[in-house]
């Protein structure tokens, strides 16, 4: 039987989720893993200083205090037999586009997925105000389907956004550059004190053609391959050649004293 594991960043209750979970129950065992409450833009972190709780709704829907990585590491470690065959994070109401996607939980519980070996989609609806995700579950299970039958490549997932209204066609592109101009509002309580609200303004001219941003703006749907590899490989190579010229600084040490292993076992990592 295939295994199909959903999780999401806006909780375990979001209609984005639910619908997800109706357009892939044909496909296999669906099981619903997900923060308990909204944790939109906690990236891919994870709760180290304080217990995680999971919380039963049903054998196949569990609420986990903790983020998106969370539910994904637990369900992964605790609450699945067997790993799943795909996990599938979304559907996120707002776009997940350029340098968001950092910042993404719904993108992170992918991500998580393929730190794990797991094949992994996230699915974002391009809008916050009409939010019909019917389209958007149509496609998620479609490619979802595809990703089954035919896998992807080794530590890669795929994030997805859909346009809202018509689409008009299927695009595999990049990550934008930062084309976004964050703004900070000051404000003010009752008492007089300043607080601030982030938010950020889109330089639409700035958009390249192979990107993310061009192809929702096209009312294309958006497929851009990620990694969990950062490694920007064409600097390695050239930066390289600085080691020769960098020195390596003395530490101070007391007379007689040896420089102990560096041993991964015990823990110095």
């Amino acid at each position: 039987m295939t295994r199909i594991l959903v999780t999401n960043d806006d909780g375990i209750h979001a209609a984005g989720l639910k619908t997800l979970e109706k357009a892939l129950e044909p496909l296999g065992d669906v099981l619903v893993v997900a923060p308990d409450s909204e944790r939109s833009a906690t990236s891919q972190s994870i709760t180290i200083h304080s217990p995680l709780r999971v919380y039963a709704i049903d054998e196949r829907h569990y609420a986990v205090s903790g983020t998106p990585a969370d539910a994904v590491i637990l369900a992964l470690h605790q609450l699945m037999k067997s790993p799943p065959n795909l996990v599938v994070s979304g559907i996120n109401p707002g776009a997940n586009l350029g340098e968001n996607l950092i910042y993404s939980g719904t993108v992170a519980g992918a991500l998580e997925a393929t730190l794990h070996g797991v094949p992994a989609i996230a699915v974002s609806l391009a809008s916050r105000k009409t939010l019909d995700f019917t389209i958007a579950a149509a496609f998620a299970a479609e490619l979802a389907a595809k990703v089954l039958r035919e896998g992807l490549p080794p530590g890669v997932m795929l994030n997805v956004n859909v346009p809202r209204g018509e689409v008009r066609g299927v695009r595999f592109t990049s990550q934008s550059h930062k084309i976004t101009q964050n703004i900070i509002y000051e404000k003010h309580d009752p008492r007089g004190r300043p607080y601030y609200w982030q938010d950020e303004q889109v330089a639409l001219e700035n958009v390249e053609q192979d990107s993310d941003y061009a192809a929702i703006i096209a009312h294309e749907i958006s497929i851009t391959p990620l990694q969990a590899d950062r490694t920007d490989y064409p600097s390695l190579k050239q930066l390289s050649s600085w080691t020769e010229s960098l020195s390596i600084p003395a530490a101070p040490r007391p007379e007689g004293a040896t420089v102990a292993p560096v041993s991964a076992a015990g823990g110095d990592f």
